[in-house]
């Protein structure tokens, strides 16, 4: 017992006296491991079941009970040197796993930063650009202002095209004045308005800014024209008042034209517009001072805007009943002014041969009176274009466009009267 106790304890105490030297128990390790395959999962077990191995009772101890037995040292001491010898063959693999473990935890970081970088980026980008989806009373708004910036555009664009027109029949127009007065003869205003013919006149009796005119309001029927069907198709249509205001306006504005048209012939040759050769014979007839009389057109319209409201007819009524005030004052004025020339120019005697120098006298004096008469055409169309404005105002957008489209179509019918007339059958 004692030598089998000694001879126990000898390897025990020769395993454990060197443990930096050459030991065996790492090689029983190293070769337990390679046959079985160098398989860790195997030690493993063993190392779980060694460790949850319940003690037992040593049968045959070598030493007293009250001491550790030396079995347990030389098994400990065998297990030691196998579990070291374990753990360094697995060091390079759990080396290798914590350097991958490292490397592959390594760039988290990074891409946490990068990723908190690249939301960081945006959101300040749409602090910067406000919210991504406005409300829909933004996106209206934008959308109605993206529209009126289209259309300024188209109207400017024919504007141009409109000038540009102009300046070449105008360019025309001066090549053919000086054709007919190199021939002698020019043909009267009245042959360039739908079936009049206009008989051959002198040259003299007629002005180049009255034939520019008369070219010029040419053109302006033609827009006229055009801007009425737009109208009309744009009330058939049933459109929005904003959409339909723009067609309103824009007739509002052709009607200021022909104003600005009639001003400025006025001061050169106020008795071409007065004589109304301009017009076709059928609107002659209804001529006021050089155009239409405003009382009557809103006699003509009214029945045509209805429904009204008691405002509106209110409002109406004032406007026709001021115009006439306004009308009469202009006509009295006019007749004053035709009295006083009847009575400057037969301040003399009518005999023939005169007295030159009462007759020159005389003369003067009616050229100074008859000045005046520009005065009385430019009030009476500031009366008109006070009455066109003053009609759009009290009316809805709705009432103004049939308003428009009820004169135009009046003028139209006078002029479409005036060639009826004029290609009638004639009896011999």
């Amino acid at each position: 017992m004692m030598q089998s106790s000694s001879s126990s304890s000898v390897p025990g105490n020769f395993i454990s006296k060197d443990t930096g030297a050459y030991d065996l128990g790492e090689l029983d390790q190293a070769l337990f491991l390679y046959l079985d395959g160098q398989d860790p999962n195997t030690l493993h077990d063993q190392r779980q079941s060694q460790g949850m191995r319940p003690p037992t009772l040593n049968i045959f101890p070598s030493q007293p009970m009250h001491v550790e037995p030396s079995s347990t040292k030389i098994s400990t001491g065998l297990v030691s040197p196998s579990t070291s010898g374990s753990k360094r063959p697995l060091e390079p693999s759990m080396e290798l796993a914590n350097a991958r473990n490292d490397a592959s935890s390594g760039p988290e970081p990074a891409k946490s930063i990068k990723r908190e970088g690249s939301r960081k980026g945006p959101t300040s980008s749409s602090e910067q650009e406000g919210p991504k989806t406005p409300d829909p009373k933004t996106l209206r708004r934008l959308a109605q202002n993206r529209e009126a910036a289209r259309k300024s555009r188209l109207r400017k664009k024919a504007y141009v095209q409109q000038l540009e027109s102009s300046r070449i029949k105008l360019t025309q127009l001066e090549q053919e004045l000086q054709r007919a007065r190199s021939q002698g003869i020019f043909l009267g205003g009245g042959s360039l308005f739908g079936g009049e013919q206009g008989l051959p006149v002198a040259v003299s009796n007629i002005s180049s800014d009255a034939a520019v005119f008369d070219m010029e309001y040419a053109r302006w029927l033609e827009e006229h024209h055009r801007i009425t069907c737009e109208l009309r198709a744009a009330v058939q249509e049933h459109l929005p008042e904003n959409e339909l205001r723009l067609f309103v306006e824009n007739s509002l504005v052709h009607y200021d034209e022909a104003m600005n048209l009639k001003s400025m012939v006025a001061k050169t040759d106020v008795f071409h517009l007065v004589s109304g050769m301009w017009k076709t014979p059928a609107e002659r007839c209804f001529m006021w001072m050089g155009g239409f009389k405003p009382s009557e057109l809103i006699k003509i319209i009214l029945n045509q805007i209805e429904p009204l409201t008691e405002q509106q007819i209110l409002g109406i009524c004032g406007l026709q009943q001021s115009t006439q005030e306004a009308e009469e004052a202009l006509s009295q004025g006019l007749d004053a002014l035709n009295q006083s020339l009847v009575d400057t120019i037969t301040a003399d005697s009518l005999s023939c041969p005169p007295n030159m120098a009462n007759y020159m006298g005389q003369m003067a004096m009616a050229i100074n009176k008859l000045s005046t008469l520009e005065g009385f055409v430019r009030q009476a169309d500031n009366l008109r274009h006070q009455t066109i404005h003053r009609l759009h105002q009290i009316l809805t957008i709705r009432q103004a466009a049939r308003c428009f489209l009820a004169i135009a179509e009046y003028f139209h019918r006078l002029r479409a009267l005036s060639s009826l007339w004029l290609a009638r059958p004639r009896q011999e």
